[in-house]
C-alpha cells in the first residue's frame, strides 16, 4: 500500500456522520475518521463494520480506464457478502454475484 498507516472502515448504514461517512449503497458506508472507531468502542458503532488498513491510489481517470478495459470484476455492493459470508468463501461467493462459476475458470491466458 501506498499509505500504510491510512485506515476506512466499510460499515452498515445504521451508523452515519454526514460529515465524515460516504453512502455507498443503500445499506452500506465508508467512513475514514477516528469517530467510526471510538462509536465501535464504546459499543455504540455501526452493527457490522469491516477495518481495512492501508492506501493505494490511481491517478485521476485510471481506475475508471482500468473498469472500462475489463482489468477489474465488479459486482453490485453486498452487505451479506462482506458482514456474513466467511472470508474463505467470498471471492467464490462475489463470483456467483456476479454470474460466474469458477469451475469454468481457467489459471493460463490463451491467445487468440
Amino acid at each position: 500500500p501506498v499509505e500504510t498507516g491510512r485506515g476506512f472502515v466499510l460499515h452498515t448504514a445504521d451508523f452515519e456522520t454526514p460529515e465524515n461517512s460516504i453512502n455507498i449503497s443503500d445499506d452500506l458506508c465508508l467512513s475514514t475518521t477516528m469517530d467510526v472507531l471510538k462509536s465501535i468502542a464504546d459499543g455504540h458503532g455501526p452493527s457490522h463494520a469491516l477495518l481495512a488498513l492501508g492506501y493505494c491510489g490511481w491517478e485521476p481517470g485510471q481506475l475508471e480506464d482500468e473498469i472500462g478495459d475489463n482489468g477489474w470484476l465488479t459486482t453490485p455492493a453486498s452487505s451479506d457478502l462482506i458482514f456474513s459470508t466467511p472470508m474463505d468463501k467470498r471471492y467464490t461467493q462475489a463470483l456467483k454475484y456476479a454470474g460466474i462459476d469458477i469451475a469454468f475458470l481457467s489459471s493460463t491466458a490463451g491467445h487468440a
